[in-house]
């Protein structure tokens, strides 16, 4: 129990065996002046104009969604590996401590920075473990947070009724009767010096659909999806499978590429990528007059478009989607570095790009499918109307790459047409990806414990089957595969681990989480009567019985000022029943 509430005033950093205590003020002094204390010297080579933006730069949020937010993440056993990292990176403070002081800042109504943290943490010593604290930067980005938050909730609220007369005629992601044969071929398009490799799937019978495109995502390549595109070739699609030499596993590689996050990705390739599929369809279209085993084997008039990641991003484009340059601006000017993803760190090197908006739109292209996409601020708030096909998007509640409330849910509410949301709660960003391919350095990378392998099996089983119903949609057979793009489909699926939720519209929910971000200053703790039973009008409501922890808290005025305010109690009650 906390005897009284108060600011934490020492830092102790360690780093490996090495131990440092620095004094808040004396980083707060930093943060305002700019000037590096003497006892900040040993830091003073890390000490850089990002991380002093860190300390010193607010990120503000909506207060409709805050008390949601705190209760979800105390509450939610989705969180349970996000609770176990924190106690690493703070290894002598409760994880409630942690929540409790990022909910004390936020409530104090100045936004959320390092320095408004430490302000309102309360106890007077905070230890972090650097190593720990670097380890787990790519997830302690705020939209990741939501959106692991996020997950639980949408579980919830878009469950259906249990149905368990739901029994499918047939298992849409059984593999086809279709024989099919593979081929790779490399197009060389001069006019822009760019080679594109391509994996061919053609089945031995005529095909009578659409031509499936594929494509990849950041440092991965073109058989990263090789599961779905012999699926889909094995119920007589063809399909072509194609790589983008400037963001590929082998661009990522290159020795003379600089450890710069500028130089992730050249912002060119946000418009050689789009380039890269009109090409290929212009080829693949010449290839088909000519007599031959390639003759009648692509539809190209009818292109149904996959892509993963910031493949979903090329979907979404050539679909019709046009891109706001002058968002992508404004977002990476004011974002600081804590709250970026590392979609937003590729999308951001779109600011070299000249126009304000561009369209880059294939019109040959009938249907997206658009897997974890990386959408974040590239086409505005607006730019995604702009498709007119039916657009099926996928997103996962545990993706730290491309988070999928400003990914997916957002961009999700601009389309206005035909339009499918999947969520997989419990699987990650590369869950989709083909489970005998692991040389990414996405899915080899610790820090973001990736679901692949044997147990993401169910997501890629719902892809394929989902998959499959969405192209037949504009086919004879749609009717019988209608079932296959339903919610009682994905629950049917479902696994004690993994969460599959089907929706067609933004549920009313949604809004309070796709606002804009606005605060006022306002107390922290709404008094509760003593014989109120709920939480619905503040963090922490007064209970008598069985408390969950016990606070003093404190009224956090502007500035530095505080007084404190007695006791409460909080017992924090289940809003989010157990997810099946």
């Amino acid at each position: 129990m906390m005897s009284e509430a108060q600011a934490a005033e020492n830092i102790n950093l360690r780093l490996g065996p090495f131990e440092q205590q620095i004094k808040v003020e004396d980083l707060e002094h930093y943060g305002e002046t700019g000037e590096v204390p003497q006892s900040l010297r040993l830091l003073r080579p890390v000490l850089t104009q990002d991380v002093r933006q860190m300390l010193t730069r607010p990120l503000e949020f909506d207060e409709a969604v805050l008390d949601r937010f705190a209760i979800e993440m105390l509450q939610s056993p989705q969180i349970q590996p996000l609770r176990d990292q924190l106690q690493t990176a703070f290894p002598e403070s409760d994880f409630e401590e942690v929540i409790l002081g990022l909910y004390l800042a936020l409530k104090r109504g100045n936004g959320l920075s390092l320095l408004n943290f430490l302000s309102a943490y309360p106890q007077e010593t905070l230890t972090i473990d650097l190593t720990a604290v670097i380890g787990l930067g790519i997830q302690l980005n705020f939209s990741y947070l939501q959106s692991q938050i996020l997950g639980p909730i949408l579980a919830q609220e878009l469950k259906v009724d249990p149905t368990e007369s739901f029994r499918p005629e047939f298992d849409p992601a059984a593999s086809g009767d279709h024989n099919f044969n593979e081929r790779s071929l490399i197009f060389r398009d001069k006019t822009r010096d760019r080679a594109i490799v391509a994996d061919l799937y053609l089945p031995e019978t005529k095909p009578e659909g659409p031509l499936v495109v594929l494509s990849h995502g950041y440092a991965a390549n073109r058989r990263f999806l090789t599961y779905l595109a012999r699926h889909l070739a094995s119920h007589g699609y063809t399909v072509a499978s194609l790589e983008h030499p400037g963001s590929n596993i082998n661009y990522l590689s290159r020795s003379d590429l600089a450890f710069d996050l500028g130089e992730l990705l050249s912002p060119q390739e946000l418009l050689e990528r789009p380039q890269d599929v009109s090409f290929l369809l212009n080829e693949l279209a010449r290839l088909n007059r000519h007599p031959g085993m390639f003759e009648d084997q692509f539809n190209t008039d009818e292109v149904t478009m996959i892509g993963h990641s910031l493949g979903g991003y090329t979907a979404l484009a050539v679909a019709g989607g046009e891109l706001d340059l002058r968002a992508v601006r404004r977002f990476c000017r004011n974002v600081t570095p804590l709250g970026r993803s590392p979609a937003d760190w590729l999308q951001c090197s779109g600011v070299e790009l000249p126009n304000g908006t561009m369209n880059l739109h294939d019109n040959r292209i009938r249907r997206v499918v658009a897997l974890n996409p990386l959408v974040s601020k590239l086409f505005g708030d607006d730019g995604l109307g702009q498709i007119e096909v039916p657009t099926l998007v996928f997103s996962s509640s545990k993706d730290a790459i491309t988070p999928s409330l400003n990914n997916q849910l957002k961009p999700f509410a601009q389309l206005s047409g035909e339009k499918y949301l999947l969520s997989a709660i419990g699987a990650t960003h590369m869950t989709v990806t083909d489970l005998r391919d692991k040389s990414s350095p996405i899915a080899q990378n610790q820090v973001v414990p990736e679901l692949i392998g044997k147990s993401a099996e169910p997501v890629r089983n719902w892809i394929r089957g989902t998959t499959l119903a969405f192209i037949k949609q504009n086919s004879s057979e749609a009717e019988k595969y209608e079932p296959f793009l339903t919610p009682e489909y994905a629950q049917f699926l479902s696994t004690p681990n993994l969460s599959f939720r089907v929706t067609q519209e933004v549920p009313p929910f949604l809004e309070l989480w796709l606002k804009g971000m606005h605060w006022t200053y306002e107390k922290v703790v709404v008094r509760t009567p003593p014989s109120s039973n709920n939480i619905g009008n503040g963090f922490l409501a007064q209970q008598d019985n069985t408390p969950f922890s016990e606070f003093r808290l404190n009224f956090p005025l502007l500035g530095r000022e505080r007084r404190e305010d007695e006791s409460y109690r909080g017992k924090l009650e289940e809003v989010v029943p157990p997810i099946m």
